[in-house]
């Protein structure tokens, strides 16, 4: 169990029947009346943020979540398979659980799987990638405006902004988090 008073970012509880992630909290003392604690969270089955307040001895059951290291393998359809290094079972998951960064994932790479009592509901991508770039116009020389960028399309058919110098063929950084170039891979 976990008291209101105990919350912490990152901390997941149970709550009418949903688990909830808190992403901000705040202890408020005010000069009259009782004391509370100002949330706001996050139901990690929906994605849905919402903001609540919460009397600093309410007691919630912890809830566990489970991030497990997965291999992806490849997708068939609206399915996308995962293999599980240390059964090598293939584990299917929907398209709809994916996050709008796993267009930065190419086959083999290592994400990690977040379920809940068994129920996959989230595929954390890398935080960083290496990827191609399969498609960008020419940059030309003397063009060396500050932060000017053209549009690229990566390898896994994602596309970014990405610096005038960089060419087809190159293989850049990128972060997950923002869809950013972050720079040039190391050959």
């Amino acid at each position: 169990m976990v008291s209101a008073g105990d919350f912490r970012n990152g901390v997941t509880f149970e709550m009418d029947g949903g688990v909830y992630q808190i992403i901000e909290f705040q202890h408020v003392k005010p000069g009259k009346g009782a004391a509370f604690v100002r949330t706001k969270i996050r139901n990690v089955i929906t994605g849905s943020v919402v903001e609540k307040t919460f009397n600093p001895t309410d007691k919630f059951p912890t809830a566990f979540i489970e991030r497990k290291d997965m291999e992806y393998s490849y997708n068939d359809g609206d399915l996308y398979y995962f293999m599980d290094p240390e059964s090598y079972e293939l584990v299917p998951i929907s398209k709809d659980e994916l996050s709008d960064n796993f267009k930065f994932v190419k086959e083999n790479m290592v994400c990690k799987i977040l379920s809940y009592k068994g129920k996959v509901f989230g595929v954390e991508p890398p935080t960083f990638v290496t990827l191609e770039v399969t498609k960008t116009d020419p940059g030309f020389k003397g063009n060396t405006a500050t932060n000017a960028t053209k549009p690229a399309t990566l390898e896994t058919g994602a596309e970014i902004k990405v610096p005038l110098f960089i060419d087809e063929g190159e293989m850049i950084n990128v972060d997950t988090r923002t869809g950013e170039y972050m720079s040039r891979a190391n050959s």
